[in-house]
């Protein structure tokens, strides 16, 4: 028996009036998406510590002993003096970080079950905003991968929302030729795609130096496969139609399809030295947001790092 397969096949382009449409539907749902993010976005500030670390600037961040073998220069006198040690001034590194933001839009994000409180698509959008919102406020320059040039503007979401509206015939996987060493990237979609497409991408990130971070958004009928008797399911991105006399004897084949799937995203991943988070859309949106600040925060001191290869990806 065919098992219903998770991995988009290819067909044709879609004709005009279907990419129209999706662009009109877009549009007219990005204001209200960027509203949510903002909302999400101030709920989750008070957990989000930005991400910095000792380096060049001007600004003072924290006082730190004295470790013999440094320069005399560096110690504050006046600090040392209330105290039997002494202490260093240490200023906070004020470079700015490139991050690379990227939701999947194509159509196998617009599914939506009736109990998930939005569509896979609008989270990833509403999450997107929301990063691009706090990352932002943080000072980092933020670009929309393959569509912006990165800007360190408060009102990078609204410049990334807008971009959004405009834009054409959507992909999963961006195009990475503008993506830099020591920039990170951030891919959220449901990453359903072929692991060989997926891997091939990893690599091109990877070899221009950036570390990147994979979200894997998905609808919890997705992963439970609730369906029962005689089903018809539609591939809406070919619009392939695959008919089950009795779905819940694929229920098993399918559960296991989906767990040998997102292994392999978690090997490529590890390999990468990339993070690699689940996010279910009945799920509140600010539980990725506040995994992801702790993934950005960890890879900080690593940035600076030489990348290494994927072996055997």
């Amino acid at each position: 028996m065919q098992q219903p397969t998770l991995e988009h096949t290819t067909q044709s382009p879609e004709t005009w009036p279907d990419v129209i449409g999706q662009a009109r539907t877009l549009a007219e749902t990005l204001p209200d998406l960027l509203v949510e993010a903002k909302h999400i976005a101030n709920t989750v500030s008070a957990g989000w510590h930005g991400r910095r670390r000792a380096g060049p600037g001007e600004t003072f961040w924290q006082f730190r002993p004295f470790t013999m073998g440094e320069p005399v220069k560096r110690i504050d006198w006046r600090r040392s003096a209330r105290d039997d040690h002494l202490f260093v001034r240490e200023r906070e590194w004020e470079a700015a970080h490139t991050m690379w933001l990227w939701s999947d839009l194509s159509r196998s994000m617009a599914f939506r079950s009736r109990l998930a409180s939005a569509s896979k698509r609008d989270r990833a959008l509403v999450i997107l905003l929301a990063l691009a919102d706090l990352l932002a406020g943080g000072g980092e320059r933020i670009g929309l991968t393959g569509l912006t040039r990165p800007t360190s503007h408060r009102n990078a979401a609204e410049t990334i929302a807008t971009t959004l509206s405009h834009a054409s015939q959507p992909v999963s996987l961006p195009d990475t030729d503008a993506i830099g060493r020591f920039s990170e990237v951030v891919l959220i979609g449901d990453l359903l795609d072929p692991t060989e497409e997926i891997a091939t991408w990893i690599k091109r990130v990877v070899a221009s130096g950036a570390r990147g971070h994979l979200v894997q958004v998905m609808d919890s009928v997705e992963e439970t496969f609730p369906f029962a008797g005689r089903t018809e399911f539609r591939d809406p991105e070919t619009g392939i139609r695959l008919t089950a006399g009795r779905a819940e004897s694929w229920r098993e084949a399918y559960q296991e399809r989906l767990r040998r799937h997102r292994a392999e995203l978690h090997e490529l991943t590890r390999k990468a030295g990339w993070t690699f988070l689940v996010h279910h859309t009945d799920r509140p949106a600010n539980e990725p947001l506040l995994a992801l600040h702790a993934r950005l925060a960890d890879n900080v001191e690593a940035a600076a790092e030489p990348v290494k290869g994927m072996r055997g990806a």
